[in-house]
């Protein structure tokens, strides 16, 4: 009778053993934490469109990787923070065209990490000289819509359990930028004066896509102060074309701007090329909303 006794202890010990080391609880754990995707974006407009694409989706987390204040990531080179904030990313979302040039650092610190290149296959425009093709593509509404579009197709096919959402989401965002956008030509459409000067070279992709001139640019590289020569060719260009406004950008000085209306007689206003803002769905609408306006005011 002992003996039987001590085979059922042994038999409902070796159970339990079982049920501790094959049981539910880490299980469900291992899953839970395989569900969650965290997104990283490289700067402030990726972050807006990833946002959008992945609104509301349970257990996926949108990250901007730089600081939202850094503006374009002109010779940008990353910080440790910037860093930091990749380590539980699986996604890297890019503008691409080559604005982030410090890729290869992230790729050799985080070989893992999920690139998804928002720019594929949107035409470039080529820069003069040696100054290779403009990233700056997201400026143009119709160029957004490919980006996010970019976007929302790629994260499908990176993260399947959450495809539809991703492009349910995806849909109803492009229907919203293409309201914007057929709201802009609209505005602009009837605009006698088309030519402009812009503060840096952030603008020929919304130039193209609204028709408009840009007669100078005062500073090619923000923070880069255009050389006396520089000015005066700007002044002779504004005069010989008869531009009516000067355009500067809320993320830099106007100074340089400031020098060219003196000479002029121009009036300056602010265009903003989406760089920096509020951290929220809605922004860059809101920003392209707010320079309608000033061009509409500027070019009357």
């Amino acid at each position: 009778m002992r003996e039987i006794r001590l085979r059922l202890i042994s038999v409902l010990l070796l159970g339990m053993m079982l049920i501790s080391g094959c049981g539910s609880t880490p299980a469900n754990h291992q899953t839970e934490k395989d569900s969650s995707v965290v997104i990283a974006t490289s700067f402030y407009p990726i972050y807006i469109f990833t946002l959008n694409v992945a609104k509301d989706i349970p257990d996926v987390k949108v990250v901007n990787m730089t600081q939202p204040s850094t503006g374009c990531l002109h010779d940008y080179a990353v910080t440790p923070d910037d860093m930091k904030n990749l380590e539980e990313a699986r996604f890297l979302v890019i503008n691409g065209a080559g604005m982030e040039a410090f890729m290869d650092k992230v790729i050799k610190q985080f070989p893992d990490l999920k690139i998804i290149d928002s720019s594929k296959d949107i035409p470039l425009i080529q820069g003069s000289g040696d100054e290779g093709s403009n990233p700056h593509i997201w400026v143009s509404i119709s160029n957004a819509i490919l980006q996010v579009e970019n976007i929302g197709e790629q994260l499908a096919a990176l993260d399947p359990h959450h495809a539809e959402l991703y492009q349910a989401n995806t849909k109803a965002y492009v229907a919203q930028l293409k309201a914007e956008r057929t709201k802009m030509h609209a505005g602009l459409k009837g605009l006698n004066n088309r030519g402009i000067v812009t503060f840096h070279e952030a603008f020929p992709y919304f130039a193209r896509e609204f028709n408009l001139n840009i007669a100078g640019v005062v500073e090619r590289e923000p923070g880069s102060e255009p050389s006396a020569r520089e000015m005066d060719k700007t002044v002779d260009q504004i005069k010989a074309l008869k531009v009516k406004a000067l355009f500067v950008e809320p993320q830099y000085s106007a100074k340089a701007a400031e020098t060219i209306a003196r000479e002029t007689g121009l009036k300056v206003y602010t265009l903003d090329p989406v760089v920096t803002g509020p951290m929220k769905a809605s922004a860059y609408i809101d920003i392209m909303d707010q320079n309608l306006k000033t061009l509409e005011e500027a070019l009357k």
